[in-house]
């Protein structure tokens, strides 16, 4: 069923087997400006931007998923369903939990733990907890061992809500399941590669703390997180 109700494109060939998704558009429009060649903008993708080129010779898409996991939970199961896409990277932002998270961090996502019942919904899983792929997250390791970039492999939280009215619930999550970083749409991108057999990994980097208030600006969280970049793009 091409094209689809949000990728407007008729011609698979234009779409990678493995595709980084950034939450944010316009850092797809960065990485791709920045570290790709030969590159071909994808027209058609409904709200977000989309590009194809080459790293180190290695054919790979970069798209935005937007906020939210019914965002990505649309442009991923599209990709994955409809496109052929084999793997999917979501290279994100996220606010830490831990005191040992700190600004720029970048964290590998083990599992995500979720409220939300896009799973269930979905007829996937009822489980709270997703896992990503390991294989595909064994090649984050080595390619961030090889560049010489720390990362910190975690649970995370996956949450429906970006403002709590109760604000402190974060404590009780972090206690309960050991998850050290909030973002907002992990669970679905595992879920519907559990749904189809296909590969899912994320990586994010700290963009602010719960624990001590730091932050860092919109242009920083566009351009300054190049580190998870180069990991995700290194393990093709």
């Amino acid at each position: 069923m091409i094209p689809t109700p949000h990728i407007e494109l008729e011609n698979k060939d234009l779409i990678a087997k493995t595709v980084l998704m950034p939450g944010d558009p316009l850092r797809a429009k960065y990485i791709a400006e920045t570290f790709l060649t030969k590159v071909v903008q994808i027209n058609g993708v409904r709200n977000m931007f989309g590009y194809t080129g080459y790293f180190n010779k290695k054919k790979v898409t970069v798209m935005g998923s937007g906020m939210g996991m019914p965002s990505i939970g649309i442009y991923s199961y599209e990709l994955f369903n409809f496109y052929d896409v084999e793997q999917i990277i979501r290279i994100g932002s996220c606010g830490s939990y831990s005191k040992d998270l700190n600004l720029y961090d970048v964290v590998l996502v083990t599992d995500a733990y979720s409220e939300s019942s896009y799973a269930k919904t979905m007829g996937v899983s009822s489980r709270k907890i997703l896992p990503a792929t390991k294989s595909l997250n064994n090649r984050l390791i080595k390619a961030a061992d090889k560049l010489g970039f720390k990362m910190t492999p975690s649970i995370i939280h996956s949450s429906d809500v970006f403002y709590r009215i109760n604000h402190d619930e974060w404590k009780d999550i972090q206690a309960k399941y050991q998850a050290n970083a909030v973002e907002m749409e992990s669970f679905a991108l595992f879920a519907n590669a559990k749904a189809l057999k296909k590969k899912a990994a994320c990586l994010l980097t700290v963009s602010d703390s719960l624990v001590t208030h730091e932050a860092t600006s919109a242009k920083e969280r566009q351009e300054a997180f190049t580190k998870m970049m180069e990991i995700a793009l290194n393990s093709l």
